[in-house]
């Protein structure tokens, strides 16, 4: 455990930055999963829905730096993949 207060703080700081990291990731994983039980299930509007909020929660996670930009770009593409399937 630290003793300098600063280094406290710090310590204090990063665990708040690292839920907050982990939360949007799992955010991220979570409309994925609803993305892909959308187009299991053939209905177009809601994989719609699901795909728009995906997007939306994946350049969210890039912006606060939980995600890499090439890992949301890999991953806009995959979800992209996943909607493409509705159409088969």
């Amino acid at each position: 455990m630290a003793n300098i207060a600063s280094q406290k703080k710090r310590i204090q700081r990063s665990e708040r930055e690292r839920r907050e990291n982990r939360f949007r990731i799992s955010q991220v994983r979570t409309w994925f999963r609803r993305l892909e039980q959308a187009v299991a299930t053939g209905d177009a509007a809601a994989a719609e829905s699901e795909y728009r909020q995906l997007l939306s929660k994946i350049d969210k996670a890039v912006k606060s730096g939980a995600l890499h930009r090439n890992a949301g770009a890999r991953r806009k593409s995959r979800a992209a993949r996943i909607r493409a399937r509705l159409g088969n």
